[in-house]
Order: C-alpha cells, then structure tokens, then sequence
C-alpha cells in the first residue's frame, strides 16, 4: 500500500519550526510494510490545502495529516479535508461533550471557537485525543479509479500525535493492509569511487523494478548504497537483502568500510582499536577536521593519541614521523597545505615505511576540506586493509 504524510502550517513552510512529526509518522508507516511515497508540506492557506488533500486522494492508499486541527481561523484541516471530499462538516457531539469536560477539568471556561473542533466531515470517525482539545479524524474518501483512500488527521503537538497514532491509526493500517509485512534497509557505506563509477561497477543494481531496491546516495564523498527489502518479518528482508549485500562487497570490495550509521572515521577508530594500535595527526588544510572526529569518538584517547594544526609545513613527511614518535603512536598521518592547483599531499608514517598520496578535489570550500580529511584517512584504512589481506 501506498501512504502520503502531510504536515501542515506556515511556520513549517516558512522553516520557523523543524517538522519532525513526518520524519517519525515515515518510521512507524514502514514497520508497517507500507510504502511511504510522498512527504507534503503546505501552508495554512485553504486553496492550497485543498489542492493538496485532493492529489493525495488519488495516489495514495493511506494519508496521514498533522497540524491545522485547532480551534483558529488558521486551522484549516477538517474544512479542507471536507471539500476536498466533496462533503459538509457535521457536528459530533460526543466530541464537543469531550472537549467542555477538558475546559471544566481545567476550571477555564471554553471559548465559543472550540466547538468548530467537535466539526467533522460527513462520514467521518473522530479519533480521541485523551490530553487535548483537538480530536482526529479517520475519513475514507473515493479516489479517481473508484478506490478508497484512507484520511487520517492527527494534531501537530508531537506528545498527543504520537500517544493517537499507538492507540488508534497502528491498529487501523494493520488492519487495512492485510497480511502483516514489513520493510527493512540495510546501508552499505563506500569511499573511493564517484557515483557514476559505483555503479558502473554493478550495473544491475540500480535499475527501475528491481527487487530488492539500491538507492545509491551521497554525502561528503561518502557513498550510501541503501538495500531495501519487504517481507512478512524482519527475518525474511533481511534473507532477501543478503545476496545484494554479497554481490556489493564482492564488487566493491577495499571501497566498503562499514554499515548502517558508520562513518569512515568510526571505522577507522575501530580497526585500529581491534588491532591495539594507536594513531597521531598533523593536519594543514583540514584545519584540525582529523582530529575533531577522532576525539569526539575516542574521548578516553584509546586510539587517537593526539593532533597538531599548522599553517603550513616544509616537508609532510616529516611531520607525520614527528608526531608518531612523539605522541609515541603506531602512525602518523599528516595533511598537508593545498598547493595552487588544489593539490594536497598525504602521508602516513609507521616508523619504518613512509607513504605517500596526493589528492585533488574540486567544489565547494564547504566540501573540499571533509573529502580531503576522509581521503587522508582512507589512506591508512587501505593500508591496513592491504596488510589483512
């Protein structure tokens, strides 16, 4: 099945606040093997709202709102909800019943404006909010191919969205979407090769309609080939996934440094920490970019024994020696300054062997300093991987 989420409210479109709801709402809809499509953000403007409900109508199964269920003239939801159904709002008492108990319970009394929150579109259910004085609405709505689309509105105060969605909408999509699936996603991370490289190493993978799907993402330098697989549990995507995972690494091979949340410099921390082994930096165009990483993730100094930042230096290899036999680490990698071409030089000293690399990256100031730190340290992943091998 397919799903839609909407948020909804100008301080989400004018970037006031962040909408974290979507975000959460996309988690929960995939555990529960549906195919979350389309994330729309719309103002509180009620041409616009309509439009919006009425192409989530025709192409989505399941469409789950939050935001615009108060009591305001803003509030814009249920009225858009109904006219994009093609339907009046009705008045629910019950609901209207709830909400002036809330107001009594809190010895304040209700303002005339609340009761446009017990209004619901003709045929609808509402769906209690125990914390607050915004009921939700469940509606089914005829699509284009005389279809049905499953509405579900929810209030945009994370607390209350959450504790309605447990208690209400989980049951209601499980129940609508027949046999229980779920889908899974297994990140495999990659540096070295640029996209169009990636996947001319495996071909296959990314094509349209495959199953499982390879989404090839990137940040910084670093790949994210993303597996995604649907099963009736969490085992059977995971069996699916395994041979795409095996035909990456087999293709791939030295590029793949991990999985899931790794960056390389996590898996660098953690080969070196699996071998006993220690590690100093000098670093000039990366502005100590090295050494931030390691030591937030190596806090107690297990690995990374310490870092200079300089101007510049006369010879890269040097530097690098020095600060292995000072801080008395098993390496020492040093980055050099950028030359006028752009060049930069890497080197990592053993104490014994000296190697050296030279990179050139284009772009963005904002980029070119992280892609230099994680080649430098690629460097040194790759020559433990030669050494393993």
């Amino acid at each position: 099945m397919r799903a839609e989420i909407i948020a909804i409210g100008d301080e989400l479109t004018s970037g006031e606040r962040l909408d974290t709801n979507t975000q959460w709402l996309s988690q929960q809809l995939t555990d529960k093997g549906l195919e979350v499509m389309f994330h729309t953000t719309v103002g509180d403007d009620m041409a616009a709202n309509v439009d919006v409900f009425r192409n989530a109508i025709g192409r989505a199964d399941i469409v789950v709102t939050t935001g615009g269920l108060g009591p305001t003239a803003d509030d814009l939801t249920r009225d858009a909800m109904a006219e994009a159904m093609g339907v009046e709002l009705v008045r629910d008492e019950a609901s209207l019943e709830h909400i002036r108990q809330l107001f009594a319970r809190r010895n304040r009394p209700m303002p005339e404006r609340n009761e446009r929150q017990a209004y619901f579109p003709a045929g609808s259910v509402p769906i209690t909010n125990p914390n607050g004085t915004a009921p939700g609405i469940h509606a089914q709505a005829t699509k284009p191919d005389r279809g049905v689309c499953h509405l579900f509105a929810l209030p945009g105060v994370p607390a209350e969205m959450h504790e309605m969605y447990t208690a209400t909408v989980s049951p209601a999509v499980l129940a609508l979407s027949g046999e229980p699936r779920v889908i899974r996603h297994r990140a495999i991370k990659i540096f070295g090769p640029g996209e169009s490289q990636l996947e001319a190493m495996l071909p296959d993978l990314v094509r349209r309609g495959r199953e499982p799907r390879v989404g090839i993402t990137a940040s910084s330098a670093t790949l994210t080939l993303r597996i995604t697989a649907s099963g009736v549990d969490e085992q059977a995507c995971l069996a699916a996934m395994e041979p795409t995972a095996q035909e990456i690494y087999a293709a791939a091979g030295r590029f793949v440094f991990g999985e899931g949340d790794i960056d390389l410099h996590h898996a660098l921390l953690n080969e070196l920490g699996e071998r006993g082994e220690t590690l100093a930096t000098v670093e000039c165009c990366t502005r100590g970019l090295v050494a931030g990483w390691l030591a937030e993730d190596d806090p107690e100094a297990r690995v990374f024994l310490g870092g200079a930042v300089m101007p510049n230096v006369d010879s890269v290899a040097a530097v690098a020696e020095n600060a292995r036999s000072e801080h008395n680490a098993t390496y020492g990698l040093a980055i050099g300054a950028s030359d006028a071409d752009g060049a930069v030089e890497v080197v990592v000293s053993d104490g014994q062997n000296v190697q050296h690399e030279t990179f050139t990256w284009g772009g963005h100031p904002a980029v070119v300093g992280p892609r230099i730190a994680k080649s430098a340290l690629n460097v040194l992943r790759l020559k433990l991987v030669r050494e393993e091998a």
